[in-house]
This record gives structure tokens, sequence and C-alpha cells, in this order.
């Protein structure tokens, strides 16, 4: 398992919630200004120094560290506070459901390549130890006739 700056839980919640700041953009408070629109109501129009952008799980994973998304992927299976990361993954997650109601094609790609399915499917239960059965056919009899004319009672 490869070693990652994260020294407690609590560091590791702190890295996650930087990165969900840090995407938020940062705007330029000097420069952003009013705008007048036809109904005459002032709205305020930002500047940016660095724009917002979408949450995504590799923008995750690089933020905190990780060289790989399998690296990533597999911290959260067997990482010491893989919670957390779980976590910060629904965090990621959660973005992406809220962008169905806007921008759904590809809000809808990325929720199923992470297993969510448009109906239920039941899930196949599998006994441990089962095993597959081969089925053989085997020919028996006389071969079947081709046409009426090779029939003979």
């Amino acid at each position: 398992m490869p070693k990652h700056p994260f020294k407690t839980s609590i560091e590791l919640k702190e890295r996650i919630d930087a990165y969900f700041d840090y995407i938020k953009g940062e705007p330029d408070l000097e420069h952003s200004s009013v705008i007048e629109s036809k109904a005459k109501t002032g709205s305020k129009q930002n500047i940016w120094i660095r724009e917002p952008e979408p949450a995504t799980f590799t923008g995750l994973a690089i933020f905190l560290g990780f060289h790989s998304k399998e690296a990533f992927e597999r911290y959260e299976r067997n990482g010491r506070f893989a919670s957390v990361l779980k976590q910060g993954r629904l965090r990621v997650e959660e973005a992406y459901e809220k962008r169905l109601l806007s921008s759904p094609a590809g809000a809808i790609f990325v929720l199923k390549s992470e297993g969510w399915n448009e109906k239920a499917e039941p899930k196949k239960e599998t006994k441990p130890g089962s095993k597959n059965l081969k089925v053989t056919i085997f020919e028996a009899g006389p071969k079947p006739a081709e046409t009426e004319k090779d029939v003979s009672l």
C-alpha cells in the first residue's frame, strides 16, 4: 500500500473539504460589478481570478495526492481512512446528481459508470461453493429423414 500524507482521518476530511472549496473558484472581488438588467434589478456579475469547476472523481484524487485513479480506488477499498474517502466520493456523486436537473446527459453517463441503473435489476445470489454444471448433448437413435421420400413404413 503506497504511503499517503494523511496522518489522521480529520486531516483527510479537511483535504477533501479543501478540494470542494477550491472548485468553487476564486472571484475577483475588486473588479466584480453590479449590472442593471432590463427589469432594473441589480445583479452582481463576478469576474473570476479562477473559474469554478465541477467536482470530479479524478480531480479529487489528484487534489489528495494520488498518482492514479486505481491508487485512489485501492485506498478507498483497503486504506486506513477508507470510510472518509468514501464520503468524499459520495460528495462528488451528489454534485452529479444535482446536475441531472439542468444537464442530464453527462451526469447520467458518470452516474451509470458509478453503478447507477435506470431500472433496479434483481441481484443474482451466488452461494459460496456453488459450481457451474456442464451439459453435453449426445445424439441418439436414427438420423431424421431429409424428405418424405426417405421415409418407409
